[in-house]
This record gives structure tokens, C-alpha cells and sequence, in this order.
């Protein structure tokens, strides 16, 4: 992608940045996520070269982590917990509502690029399940009601 290109002098001054550290495929993935909200197609040969690895190693790492992006992230990205409480308690009534509304799958993007819908298989509040990560927010004991409330607000922000 020519628009990828553009970020070549971010990557490049991320991999000096990290020069001569042990280990550092993780953080170096990290950090391009942190600064351009994604890993682009166009660092992989860079950081593979930099770090002396196939490029293969490093998409294999990066499709093994699920918080690793490859394409721009939606606005807003919803997690929904997909554990035991949470679907003894209607987590997958919830997901169908989320794939109707958006017309997506569990690891799509609306059409508008306003919502990501991320399966999770936990967020830490089985108490109060179920729960969904929005934004890094969590909301638990979700109703049909509270979720099309949070999705009509996602859509206002839009």
C-alpha cells in the first residue's frame, strides 16, 4: 500500500531506537502498534532485517499475539467476553445481537469502520458477567437494552 510507505521513518527510528536489544521483536511490535495504531504490511521486511529474522518469523509472531493489528483499527473496538460466566449468563445472545446490528463477524469491523468486535475469553468480571470491553472501559451485567444503548453512542461519536 503506497499510504504504508509513510510510515517507514516511524518504523525505521523505532528499530534504532531498539538497537542491540536482546529480545526485542515484542516490544518493537509493540511500539509500532502504540505509534501508528497497527503493525503495516511494509515493517515486517524492515524489523526482519533488523533483527535478522525471516520475515515469516516475524508475521508468525505477529498473527500468534490476537492484540497485533495488520490494518487500521475501527474507532472503537469492542471486546465481549466469551467465558463460561458470561455465556451461562447470555453472552452469546448478545454476540448474535452485536453481528445482526453491525453486520459483522466476532472478528470484523462495521462497514462505517466505527466498531471492532473482539471475542475475549475473559475480562476479569465473572461476578458481574456478562461484560464487554469498550475502549478499555469495561461494562458488565449487560442487558439487550444497555448494549444497543452503547452501540447507539459509539455511532453518535462516529
Amino acid at each position: 500500500m503506497p499510504d504504508e510507505m509513510l510510515h517507514l521513518p516511524v518504523v525505521n527510528s523505532l528499530l534504532e531506537r531498539h538497537k542491540g536489544t536482546p529480545g526485542a521483536l515484542l516490544p518493537i511490535l509493540h511500539d509500532i502498534q502504540e505509534r501508528i495504531g497497527y503493525i503495516p504490511d511494509v515493517a515486517v521486511p524492515e524489523i526482519a532485517h533488523a533483527l535478522n529474522l525471516s520475515q515469516a518469523e516475524v508475521r508468525g509472531v505477529i498473527s500468534f499475539y490476537h492484540d497485533f493489528r495488520t490494518a487500521p483499527p475501527a474507532r472503537h473496538i469492542l471486546r465481549l467476553c466469551r467465558a463460561e460466566s458470561c455465556q451461562s449468563r447470555g453472552a452469546e445472545q448478545l454476540a448474535a445481537q452485536l453481528r445482526e446490528r453491525l453486520q459483522l463477524d466476532d472478528h470484523g469491523s462495521s462497514a462505517d469502520g466505527s466498531i471492532s468486535l473482539r471475542p475475549v475469553y475473559c475480562l476479569g468480571a465473572c461476578a458481574c458477567s456478562p461484560a464487554l470491553e469498550l475502549d478499555g472501559r469495561v461494562h458488565a451485567r449487560l442487558s439487550a437494552e444497555r448494549l444497543d444503548a452503547l452501540l447507539d453512542a459509539c455511532r453518535e461519536d462516529a
